[in-house]
């Protein structure tokens, strides 16, 4: 393979706003991907790749290349000589690479990868958590969310069957592929960029994981309920939620962020729902109008987002172990105050895209414990795992008010 030199600098300027100014990763690649339209996607594809995968390996590969954040610009190039190598492609004789030797880069890989947290390329405080909440299944775990992420899209059924998205992408040469017990996902065999296909702008699917779409299906939303999806954000489970219930019924999709409910309802439009209404937590009124009023409750609630780690991969570099804890009390407060929605014999739904107990299993036995909720009782729960499911690790439990 040989290196475009507009490529290589494109990625090394994307290393650059991600590691040292900590901007997000896909909004960073959002704009980078932009910069040259002469770009086709084979160019497109190496840049955001390359780009993930260093991030991916930040630690192991500065390790293996002996340098310290902050990443100056020739220490960038010589992570970028660290992910050529071992990955067999010849460095050029540029005037960047003079200053990065590609010696014993492949002893110091099977050095390195005998440590679990340089392996797995996490930082120390992270992986003494995860064996102390997962115990020995945090090698799967952890193993599992460096993989690359699948692209698994979630069939519309307002506007298509499964089989006619199927059939209209592979007009366009992308083959997809269905996935057991999920019974609206496809994916893809190869990576490709969907968003620009007929299918998507009339909004035949969506773009979101199987484990994700596995929330909506575990709430078992029916036509003609009032159901409120708490913490919607831009919606991806609110817009399931809507086509299972057949545009029957309301869907409430509340947040606090209104600029997210205004992309909600922008997919709304293009999705075909209906029968969707957004309302901004601005004040703790928009909660109270709402008590006992609704048939079902999602609670997808914010959290460490460790379950996504492999399309999420800068996350690993940000998260704080302060954060963690700061996030559980959110969690607690968002149960004992959300909870109040659900109207006698109606049902709440936990969730998170995490896979530590302590955010999960541990949240909703405190919650039942309390005052708050002495009227609900426990269901069921389930933990996806990334490791068994090979997708994102999601946790979701199914409590129901008794009075």
């Amino acid at each position: 393979m040989r290196l475009h030199r507009n490529l290589v600098f494109a990625t090394i300027d994307s290393l650059h706003l991600i590691f040292n100014e900590e901007k997000q990763a896909d909004k960073v690649l959002k704009n980078t991907l932009k910069r040259d339209k002469r770009w086709g996607s084979r160019d497109r594809s190496f840049i955001a790749e390359t780009t993930y995968d260093i991030v991916r390996w930040k630690r192991l590969y500065a390790e293996i290349a002996e340098v310290k954040e902050p990443f100056s610009r020739p220490n960038l190039f010589r992570l970028f000589t660290v992910w050529a190598t071992l990955n067999g492609i010849k460095i050029p004789d540029w005037p960047q690479f003079e200053d990065t030797p590609t010696r014993r880069i492949k002893g110091k890989f099977d050095e390195f990868s005998k440590i679990r947290k340089l392996r797995e390329s996490i930082p120390d405080w992270l992986d003494e958590l995860g064996v102390k909440e997962l115990g020995k299944k945090w090698d799967g775990e952890i193993s599992a969310l460096n993989q690359l992420a699948d692209v698994v899209l979630r069939v519309n059924p307002l506007k298509a069957t499964v089989k006619q998205v199927q059939n209209e992408l592979l007009d366009n040469d992308i083959r997809t592929e269905a996935i057991k017990n999920v019974p609206h996902a496809l994916k893809l065999k190869e990576r490709a960029n969907v968003f620009t296909t007929d299918a998507f702008k009339n909004g035949w699917f969506e773009v979101q994981d199987a484990s994700s779409q596995k929330v909506a299906q575990f709430l078992k939303p029916e036509p003609g309920m009032r159901i409120i999806d708490a913490c919607a954000g831009a919606g991806g489970k609110t817009l399931h939620i809507a086509a299972l219930m057949e545009n029957k019924g309301q869907v409430v999709a509340m947040d606090l962020y209104e600029n997210k409910l205004t992309e909600l309802k922008r997919r709304a439009r293009r999705n075909g729902a209906h029968n969707i209404e957004t309302r901004v937590i601005d004040s703790s009124k928009a909660i109270k109008k709402l008590i006992g009023k609704a048939d079902k409750v999602l609670l997808d609630a914010p959290c460490s987002g460790l379950g996504v780690l492999k399309r999420n991969p800068d996350s690993k570099w940000k998260l704080q172990p302060e954060f963690l804890e700061r996030i559980k009390n959110t969690q607690q407060e968002i149960l004992t105050s959300y909870s109040r929605m659900v109207k006698p014999g109606g049902q709440l739904v936990y969730a998170t895209c995490s896979i530590l107990p302590s955010e999960n299993k541990e949240q909703v036995n405190l919650f039942l414990t309390s005052e708050a909720g002495k009227d609900f009782t426990f269901v069921k729960d389930e933990n996806i795992m990334p490791s068994t499911s090979g997708f994102d690790g999601f946790y979701m439990a199914l409590l129901e008010k008794t009075k």
